[in-house]
């Protein structure tokens, strides 16, 4: 683990890596300060596109932690880079929450929640605001043939008293109603890493994937050629980890043992 004291970028996961709900981990802090003061930076990467960067912003700063959105690559910005290069179509259901939705439309994307003839794509988010007449609209888009697309595959989302669905849950039961899978666009697609390395121009010696899922996170670093850590403090269990075909290169309890490496 020595090597985590050269490397530059750390590329973070956030929920279940540095807090679970509004619950900080003790020793986040102090990490992301001996990053700085080791002359390396920190980028949060996260597959939740339920919040926009300003919501993230807020509240890290709530937990007290300074940050802004030159700190933040998400999977709606994947997204939106995926968009910009692949998509040329009409009007996009925006299967998400507000401030997804918001995000897009911000991004100049042509977004509905709403059944129009034109709507020619259906792109799933991590919803929280999930309502059963948005799983009938994808439905019958999906029965359309429309271009199906997803910001990430997360099973779960880690909370304070266990786990919620995520959009890989949702995305899943679309498929046992409908026969039609998305294309996935975040974790563990290697652009996020890759796209991140390249924006802060560095090498993938230099840089280091930090999370708690191994099918996401660490998979993420593993495509993208980069070292990975694998914390036990969110989603992925020992049991999992020794079960899995992914292999992070190091696992640990939690940030607090990389922390205790690079002080």
């Amino acid at each position: 683990m020595q090597r985590l004291k050269e490397k530059k970028l750390y590329l973070l996961d956030m929920d279940g890596t540095l807090y679970l709900d509004d619950d900080l981990f003790e020793c986040t802090i102090p990490f992301l300060t001996a990053i700085k003061k080791n002359g390396g930076r920190y980028l949060f990467l996260t597959n939740n596109s339920s919040k926009s960067v300003k919501v993230y912003i807020e509240k890290l700063e709530r937990l007290g932690i300074p940050a802004t959105e030159e700190d933040f690559f998400t999977s709606t910005m994947a997204t939106c880079v995926y968009l910009r290069e692949h998509y040329h179509g009409k009007r996009i259901y925006a299967a998400g929450t507000a401030a997804f939705r918001q995000e897009l439309a911000e991004a100049g994307f042509p977004v509905t929640n709403h059944l129009e003839d034109d709507v020619d794509c259906l792109l799933m988010g991590n919803d929280s605001e999930l309502t059963f007449q948005k799983l009938e609209d994808a439905c019958i888009l999906l029965g359309r043939d429309v271009t199906f697309l997803a910001t990430n595959p997360d099973w779960v989302c880690p909370t304070s008293y266990g786990y919620v669905p995520d959009c890989g849950s949702v995305c899943e039961m679309l498929w046992r109603a409908t026969g039609k899978r998305p294309y996935f666009i975040g974790k563990p697609e290697p652009a996020m890493a890759q796209l991140a390395m390249t924006k802060w121009g560095a090498t993938p010696e230099e840089t280091v994937m930090i999370g708690d899922r191994i099918y996401t996170d660490v998979a993420c670093g593993v495509n993208a050629g980069i070292d990975t850590a694998l914390v036990f403090s969110g989603e992925t269990t020992r049991e999992v980890w020794k079960q899995s075909d992914v292999k992070p290169t190091w696992a640990v309890d939690s940030i607090a043992d990389i922390y205790e490496v690079i002080r």
